[in-house]
């Protein structure tokens, strides 16, 4: 279960492609803005392939949200592990400034969103 936070709402979206076990998209409002959110597991057979799979559906959303809902803004869900063992990494972290990707890292003991960066 994913708990976006107090002033999140969550309902259906259903506009962008198809994933496979928990991760998801997701479409709701944080702070009266409209978000969606993208859940990744990393579990495949290596976190650079799945990080290169994560990055290019990003891509994906990223571009038909402009085209269908300019308004929304996009965030990956992460593991708040994959966060500190992959996307803390110098190289990650370039990469994920360069495509501009927006996380929310969540603790997934907790069942709760650690952290929001843009």
């Amino acid at each position: 279960m994913l708990l976006l936070g107090p002033h999140s709402r969550v309902f259906r979206f259903g506009k962008a492609g198809v994933d496979l076990a928990a991760e998801r998209a997701i479409a709701a409002e944080r702070d009266g803005r409209k978000i969606a959110v993208e859940v990744k597991s990393f579990v495949g057979r290596s976190p650079v392939y799945d990080f290169e799979v994560a990055l290019g559906q990003y891509m994906l959303y990223f571009g038909l949200l402009e085209l269908t809902e300019p308004d929304r803004k996009l965030y990956m869900a992460i593991s708040h592990i994959v966060y500190h063992l992959l996307f803390q990494q110098p190289t990650f972290q370039v990469i994920r400034q360069r495509f501009q990707i927006s996380l929310l890292v969540v603790n997934v003991t907790a069942q709760e969103v650690e952290q929001w960066t843009d």
